[in-house]
């Protein structure tokens, strides 16, 4: 029996120009940080920008951010997003109160498409969607669910860490998923190791983050946050979502 919710699911994302999926391989990457500087960078350009924290393994965008418990969704024919700090923001956070969600197998796709069928993004510019880690439900569902997704991939310079990655990318460029490209994260030295190893995979090595103590103090300060990561995400978003001879 097809769930008719899927059938709403490209309407309701229909007015979005892009949709991109945060991903990794492996958890303690970075990745919802990066997602959630991303966003911000984005909206600071003038960008229409939504963030969608799916991650089912403890969704975080709402405390790096800062988001005070009085900032909720409205509903309105479904759920409108609640605004902060010029972001339209939706998070898994809103319907488990801060609790563990232990969800399996079918019961991960249930909440996933009734999220994606009941949000109202309206128009934007950019979806980034922070997306839990690995292999799962989740990633395989947004694949099969939204039609015009592409993945960045988020690592550390570890190669422990890229292993991870180069199974779920290997995955990804399988399934023929558009590519953004690789971000390496938390970058201490000047090594081109996951430059090289990502070019093996034949993906785009959209630049690194060094590796700075102070992102941890600008968790719940957007303004720090940016401040902190803003020339890397410069590069970043140069390479990955204004390439060159493109508008916003």
């Amino acid at each position: 029996m097809i769930d008719p919710r899927t059938s709403i699911i490209n309407e309701r994302l229909a007015r979005i120009r892009r949709i991109i999926a945060v991903t990794s391989g492996k958890g303690g990457v970075g990745k919802s940080m990066i997602s959630t500087a991303l966003a911000l960078s984005l909206a600071k350009e003038g960008c229409r920008v939504g963030l969608f924290d799916i991650d089912f393994t403890g969704p975080s965008t709402h405390i790096i951010l800062g988001i005070p418990k009085t900032v909720q969704p409205k509903e309105e024919k479904g759920i409108v997003p609640a605004n902060f700090e010029g972001l339209e923001f939706m998070s898994l956070v809103y319907f488990v109160s801060g609790k563990a969600t232990p969800l399996r197998g079918a019961d991960v796709s249930n909440a996933l498409i009734e999220l994606l069928a009941v949000t109202q993004w309206g128009e934007l510019d950019f979806l980034i969607i922070d997306m839990p880690p690995g292999i799962g439900d989740p990633v395989l569902d947004l694949v099969r669910l939204i039609k015009r997704i592409e993945f960045l991939v988020v690592t550390t310079p570890s190669m422990l860490a890229f292993e991870v990655v180069r199974k779920q990318v290997e995955l990804l460029l399988e399934l023929k998923m558009p590519m953004v490209g690789v971000v390496e994260n938390m970058k201490r030295d000047n090594s081109e190791t996951i430059k090289e190893e990502s070019a093996k995979l034949g993906l785009r090595y959209l630049g690194a983050v060094s590796y700075d103590g102070a992102v941890e103090d600008s968790i719940g300060n957007p303004k720090k946050l940016l401040e902190v990561m803003g020339a890397s995400l410069d590069e970043i978003k140069k390479a990955a979502v204004f390439p060159k001879g493109s508008s916003k």
